[in-house]
């Protein structure tokens, strides 16, 4: 943990200026409604529109020189594939993307338009990101895990520096989990920066992953419904370094349903006229519904990303 959290300190300093320092919003209607102080961690302002161009930033920048000529694969069917093929083009990296056919062609496209190249197969998003680290090996590329690699969750954990240097004395960070490299990144900051504020894991009820494995004490295989939380969809690898991580870091879980999800996506367009996508919405349902525990106390809440198409939005917040 100490290794780690002195990797997040030199990311901090190194990813700058190609990875933006988000504002810490406060939220006056939200704090009336709460009772809590309430601050906004906009990551969906991040470049790319989520956090996840800070792990693929730092991640980057630590290949050697082979390594970067090689070029670089990941597995993303959004966030991540984004601001891998982001990064890649700011570094001068190529960048291959593999996707499963599930996955929206928009989003696809949106990668294409930074220069990746796109690959896609029909199987599980699980299955899609074992045969792309499989693939990484075969090829003598690099594979950049959304969640599984030390070097993305320095960057992701560069988010809980920046919270220790915009406040002080936070009674919780709320922030959503799918294969953990954001609560590793964030809880590891602010466990060695601030250990008395809580690190809350927020799940949608739909797809409880690694909140299930948690549960259980090892990685398992859980089965997931569908979820406006995309971002959080998906298994986590058998040998994610994040299972340990997370158990250690993670103060307190919080598990919403779909209609909590969407309705604290309608209330933070009505309140704060931000439009984010379900895994922001996991984050602020769950402050919402765990609120009482922290009243007068300031909570700061992760909005992790924005990326979602305008009608599945209109159609959550009917």
């Amino acid at each position: 943990m100490n290794d780690l959290f002195q990797h997040m300190e030199e990311a901090h300093r190194a990813i700058r200026p190609q990875v933006s320092v988000t504002p810490l919003a406060f939220s006056p209607m939200l704090s009336n409604a709460t009772g809590c102080d309430v601050y906004l961690k906009c990551e969906h302002l991040q470049h790319t529109g989520s956090f996840k161009f800070r792990g693929a930033t730092n991640k980057l920048r630590l290949l050697d020189a082979g390594a970067r000529r090689n070029g670089v694969l990941t597995v993303s069917s959004g966030n991540h594939g984004l601001g891998v093929a982001f990064a890649g083009k700011l570094a001068g990296v190529p960048v291959t993307v593999y996707a499963s056919t599930s996955a929206a062609a928009i989003k696809l496209d949106a990668i294409r338009a930074l220069g990746a190249e796109v690959v896609t197969l029909n199987d599980t998003p699980l299955a899609v990101e074992l045969e792309a680290a499989r693939q990484a090996k075969l090829k003598g590329k690099a594979f950049v895990s959304p969640y599984n690699d030390l070097d993305v969750i320095a960057g992701q954990g560069t988010i809980g520096m920046e919270l220790h240097e915009q406040i002080t004395d936070l009674g919780a960070v709320f922030a959503s989990v799918g294969g953990g490299g954001l609560i590793s990144g964030i809880g590891t900051a602010i466990k060695a920066l601030s250990p008395q504020t809580d690190v809350i894991g927020c799940w949608p009820a739909n797809s409880t992953a690694l909140y299930s494995s948690l549960k259980a004490g090892k990685i398992i295989d859980v089965e997931e419904s569908e979820t406006i939380s995309d971002g959080t969809a998906g298994g986590v690898e058998p040998d994610s370094v994040t299972f340990n991580i997370a158990r250690e870091v993670i103060t307190d879980t919080a598990l919403v349903t779909e209609e909590e999800i969407k309705a604290a996506m309608k209330l933070l367009a009505q309140t704060d006229r931000w439009m984010v996508e379900g895994a922001a919405g996991v984050a602020l349902a769950s402050m919402l519904k765990l609120a009482p525990r922290y009243q007068g106390r300031a909570v700061a809440v992760v909005l992790c990303g924005r990326n979602i198409m305008l009608n599945k939005f209109i159609e959550a917040v009917k």
